[in-house]
């Protein structure tokens, strides 16, 4: 995570973070259901091991493991919200290029649901490979997307002042597997 100033607030720890995907795993194999062709799709960086996660507890749980796991490299802000690119960039990988998804249930898992750029052109990408349906999933929904997006499993609910930070820290990228606030100036 990139070091900005201000209070720091544990909002979930590990234990309560394990037990929330555990519940968006459920909430995921009901949406699942009858499905055979299955395709989770990580958004780097953090969605990346989320689907892991996800993918983990629904195979463990709920015997669907047959899933593809794929990851798409979408970026647009940093870390701390600083704007890094006007356009949402998605950098293709090769091997995604030829994928077909006729047929196939996509869900797209990220870490946090800001403003949907990412979502969005994660969508759109898929979209284009033509799956039967597209589902997203997000650990948190700050609730101010301005997109026409929307997430059909969500972890947990963050309102919190538009100056604020949420920081999902994810292992590998993270030592702890943990959500905090981040209030800068404070």
């Amino acid at each position: 995570m990139n070091t900005v100033a201000g209070r720091r607030t544990c909002l979930y720890t590990e234990v309560q973070l394990e037990a929330i995907v555990a519940d968006m795993a459920r909430q995921a194999a009901g949406l699942l259901t009858g499905r055979t062709r299955v395709v989770i799709v990580g958004i780097l960086r953090r969605g990346a091991p989320l689907a892991d996660r996800l993918h983990a507890h629904l195979a463990e749980n709920y015997g669907l493991t047959e899933c593809t796991r794929l990851d798409l490299q979408i970026k647009r802000y940093a870390d701390d919200l600083t704007l890094l690119y006007p356009e949402t960039r998605l950098i293709e990988n090769p091997v995604h290029a030829a994928i077909n998804l006729e047929g196939q249930t996509v869900l797209v898992v990220d870490d946090v649901m800001y403003r949907g750029h990412s979502m969005l052109r994660a969508v759109e990408y898929l979209a284009g490979k033509q799956p039967a349906e597209i589902r997203t999933v997000v650990l948190v929904d700050r609730g101010v997307a301005k997109l026409p997006v929307r997430t059909d499993i969500v972890g947990v609910r963050l309102d919190v002042a538009p100056s604020d930070i949420i920081e999902c820290n994810v292992p590998p990228y993270e030592a702890d597997f943990r959500i905090d606030l981040l209030q800068p100036g404070v």
